[in-house]
Order: structure tokens, then C-alpha cells, then sequence
């Protein structure tokens, strides 16, 4: 199937999260653990339920969610 003019590209955003071994820290502390939030058509829509669970879990410092362009990973040529 083809983008057409009345659609847009689908450009698909991953949010997911856990908690890290230190603040600033990408490193997982329980790879089991991790949040799968979804997978999201746009940015704006995976922004804002980065947004939402960051906000969820602002009492964790080292609870840290994360945005993921899956379409930069699908076609990396674009």
C-alpha cells in the first residue's frame, strides 16, 4: 500500500522504560522489568505518553522512560 496525498507517513515512535542502575544512566537494572508503553503513529502521540508516564513515576529518580523512532530504524536510508 501507498502513501497517498491524503495520508501522512506512518512514523513509528516505541516508548518504553525501567529503572536504571544511576541517575543518568541508560544501563536497565531488570531487563524483565522494563515498561513496554506502546508503539505510537507520531511523535506527538509517543511524546505524550512519555510525558504521562515520566510524570507517573516522578518520584523514582531512576525510573526513566525513553522515545524510540522506530521509522528511523525501518528505513534508515530516509
Amino acid at each position: 500500500m501507498s502513501v497517498t496525498e491524503s495520508q501522512s507517513p506512518q512514523l513509528l515512535h516505541l516508548v518504553f522504560g525501567g529503572e536504571v542502575d544511576a541517575v543518568g544512566s541508560t544501563h536497565f537494572r531488570d531487563l524483565s522489568q522494563i515498561d513496554i508503553v506502546g508503539i505510537f503513529p507520531n511523535f506527538a502521540q509517543a511524546k505524550a505518553a512519555w510525558k504521562a508516564k515520566a510524570q507517573q513515576t516522578v518520584d523514582n529518580a531512576q525510573m526513566r522512560y525513553f522515545v524510540v523512532h522506530l521509522h528511523r530504524l525501518l528505513e534508515p536510508e530516509s
